[in-house]
């Protein structure tokens, strides 16, 4: 059948249960310690540290506060992380919010969920990120000039294309290019930092001076500094999306999300204060790409070398999302929640390929149809309507299920935290600015209900899907999984 039919177990015990099917063929544990940073760190520097402090700052008006946003950004992400580590630890499942949702709420939210971020939320992400790649990749072609459209989405459609057929090969030769890409960034940021450090040690200080002065205070700009912040900081919760792929999860786990965040919060300290050194407050602000203007002020003649630090810095970005965001489409159809053909896995590669390839193919979709970056922005609220629902989960485990066995605890407080912030970004820009495209996206969220009771809670499985899926098992080489949480 083109969906599977699951059996009524308890939820979060069948997390362990891997008898029910007696398919050999799994993922491989090959998702080391280094590679878990890689992929967190990797995914979280993409585009955002070099585009949205002028934003941060915009709206929180002097930079004093504008850093408090991003200390406070980093803080937040680091409660997520940690919030989801303990998960990770109780549930030994790849699939992030989507495992999570399902195994403590069950089947109607998680397919929701999985509805949204499959087909939109997703390939969304990674759309924006290859147009930023593309842009900057192709900028030292156009000196002077903006770079054409069609050059740009052409540019980012290949991209996407490349890294298909990364991902689909091989899950090291994934990582390796994730670990590659992330030391690439992290030194190009060094230089924004010891670039900083010099201008510091030689008294350029005017702009931390009368720090606070002109700080906005309101509620719902407050709100949207964040957005901007934690923009950069997305992708805290990716390693959760590979936890079967992970040697030893229990511990690669935590001590990853230890290692990535703090190190992506100080580094990002350190950029943001470089910029100001280099930069007066209102010559930030004027800024269209503030580490190409860093690069114009400081490394003069070598200013190239920031467009292509954010071109390679972005292209790493895009394939960790790239890896994980296809794992969740992976995972959602091995539950039942998707088309059986995305559920199996390469016979040789090892690899979830038609997964893969279904969000190539809507990533590209939403290449050619337009810029998507704003439409990124809308969804945000919706991130952190999914995230709070998560974190509520993990609060009813603590609170009713404290006997189930797990590695890690984290103290309650934080995610309570976590939840409380949740809540306040997700209503914060519904009353301060409500939106009409707002009401588009709810009702787009509920339009799931019409897939899920004939496809999933009444398992009508139309024969010509089922003729489908045969055939393109045969054509991709592909095979059922079974799952590997031990």
């Amino acid at each position: 059948s083109t969906m599977r039919e699951r059996k009524t177990t308890d939820p979060l015990h069948s997390s362990t249960d891997v008898s029910e099917g007696k398919e050999k063929l799994r993922l491989k544990r090959e998702v080391g310690l280094i590679s878990g940073v890689s992929l967190i760190a990797g995914t979280m520097i993409g585009s955002g540290i070099f585009m949205s402090p002028e934003w941060v700052l915009h709206h929180m008006g002097n930079p004093a506060s504008s850093l408090l946003i991003w200390a406070a950004c980093g803080l937040l992400a680091m409660f997520g992380a940690l919030s989801y580590a303990e998960l990770g630890t109780i549930i030994k499942e790849s699939g992030g919010e989507y495992i999570y949702i399902l195994r403590i709420f069950g089947s109607f939210p998680a397919f929701i969920f999985a509805y949204t971020s499959v087909i939109l939320v997703r390939p969304a992400g990674l759309a924006a990120v290859c147009l930023s790649f593309a842009e900057y990749a192709i900028a030292p072609f156009y000196p002077g000039c903006s770079s054409p459209q069609v050059a740009i989405k052409c540019t980012a459609a290949a991209c996407i294309l490349i890294l298909t057929v990364i991902n689909c090969l091989n899950v090291r030769l994934a990582t390796s290019v994730m670990n590659i890409f992330t030391a690439a960034k992290l030194l190009a940021l060094l230089v924004i930092v010891v670039g900083g450090l010099v201008l510091l040690a030689k008294g350029q200080t005017q702009s931390f001076q009368n720090g606070f002065q002109g700080t906005t205070a309101g509620i719902g700009t407050v709100g949207v500094a964040f957005y901007q912040g934690l923009w950069s900081y997305d992708g805290w919760n990716n390693l959760n999306y590979v936890t079967e792929e992970l040697k030893k999860p229990e511990v690669t786990l935590p001590r990853a999300l230890m290692i990535a965040i703090p190190l992506v919060t100080c580094l990002y300290l350190l950029v943001n204060m470089s910029y100001l050194a280099a930069m007066s407050p209102s010559e930030l602000l004027s800024s269209g790409a503030v580490a190409v203007t860093w690069g114009d002020k400081v490394l003069g003649s070598w200013a190239w070398l920031m467009s292509l630090s954010v071109a390679l810095s972005t292209f790493g970005s895009a394939n960790g999302t790239f890896f994980s965001g296809g794992r969740v489409c992976y995972i959602a159809a091995r539950e039942g929640h998707m088309p059986d053909i995305l559920s199996m896995a390469h016979v040789r590669c090892l690899t979830p390929s038609p997964a893969l390839l279904f969000t190539s193919a809507m990533a590209l979709i939403m290449i050619i149809s337009g810029n998507f970056t704003s439409i990124v922005n809308l969804f945000s609220f919706m991130a952190w309507f999914f995230y709070g629902m998560t974190v509520s989960g993990l609060l009813y485990l603590k609170i009713k299920k404290p006997e189930l066995p797990r590695s890690y605890k984290v103290p309650i407080i934080i995610p309570i935290i976590m939840l409380i912030a949740a809540v306040y970004l997700v209503l914060a820009p519904i009353i301060d600015q409500p939106q009409i495209e707002i009401l588009y996206i709810v009702l787009f969220i509920f339009s799931g209900t019409i897939f899920y009771f004939p496809l999933v809670r009444f398992k009508y499985h139309p024969r010509f899907l089922q003729k489908v899926t045969l055939h393109l098992q045969l054509l991709l080489e592909v095979a059922p999984t079974t799952k590997d949480a031990n």
